[in-house]
């Protein structure tokens, strides 16, 4: 089932499968990728209760193996609407039976939407319903769509961070990070030019808070979406080797297992956690220029 959601400036539609935003409209213009699978067949789904993927499909707690597929399971669910007037939505997801064989917690989780003006704020909200600490990850998966270059490539687009110092890349292959980095330098507005051959090698992962805000921009460096956001991470993917007409910009808070990882679930990397009965709060927010 589709909500929508408006005021004088966006409407976004949210589909309770998932709670996965699938539209965002601003002056007859839709800025969100519409799944076309010959690409990619999601939108703006929600990577819980874990982002990316783990060693051989499978994670360990207390001494008993569970399998995972890649993101997590919450993107494949219906979510209950839970509220609902003119600007803003909230969409609840419980544990259940099915979920306990993959994931050995009981949580609810709560995804809410909000405009003012052309801006959308995206909430998460993770409650631990079990008596025992509850280890996690979650982030956001928006892909939105680009300006498509007369050769059909994304040339003529750029990412603008906020920040101009070089970032550090962690490497990515096979849905788990490599051994190395490699460096990427932003000029001097902050910008990186995007090309047909930016996302050859995967996705983009930057660690380590260094930057909280990204925005894809046209020829002239002028943003047309921006994200803006408290992660420690985020990645920034298109299809490999596709020129897909569209680049997700992605928080996260939590990331896929490095490739020789052999801990268990509560020692893998940027792992969030919450006590007995906890409940935390996260966010980021969409700017629609």
């Amino acid at each position: 089932m589709l909500v929508t959601i408006k005021n004088d400036v966006l409407k976004a539609e949210i589909d309770t499968f998932g709670a996965e935003l699938k539209s965002v409209v601003k002056d007859g213009k839709e800025y969100m990728w519409n799944a076309d699978p010959a690409y990619w067949k999601r939108t703006s789904p929600v990577l819980f209760p874990f982002v990316g993927g783990v060693v051989g499909s499978k994670y360990t707690y207390e001494n008993k193996t569970y399998l995972m597929s890649q993101h997590g399971f919450a993107r494949d669910m219906e979510f209950e609407l839970l509220s609902q007037d003119e600007i803003s939505a909230s969409f609840i997801l419980r544990s259940t039976e099915e979920t306990l064989k993959k994931y050995p917690f009981t949580f609810e989780l709560i995804l809410s939407y909000k405009l003012d003006g052309n801006r959308l704020t995206l909430g998460w909200t993770v409650k631990n319903t079990n008596d025992k600490t509850m280890f996690y990850a979650i982030g956001a998966h928006p892909a939105f769509n680009i300006i498509v270059a007369e050769d059909g490539t994304m040339s003529g687009n750029y990412l603008k961070f906020d920040t101009k110092k070089q970032m550090v890349v962690r490497k990515f292959a096979d849905g788990l990070v490599q051994n190395g980095t490699y460096l990427v330098q932003p000029d001097e507005d902050g910008c990186l030019a995007l090309d047909g051959h930016t996302f050859d090698n995967g996705v983009l992962i930057m660690e380590n808070d260094q930057a909280h805000s990204v925005a894809l921009t046209d020829s002239n460096k002028k943003p047309y979406v921006t994200l803006e956001f408290d992660a420690p991470l985020f990645g920034i993917w298109s299809p490999e080797k596709k020129n897909a007409p569209f680049v997700c910009l992605e928080p996260w808070f939590g990331r896929a297992d490095a490739a020789d990882f052999t801990g268990d679930l509560t020692e893998r990397e940027y792992e969030q956690s919450l006590g007995s009965n906890g409940v935390k709060d996260y966010s980021y927010t969409m700017i629609f220029d």
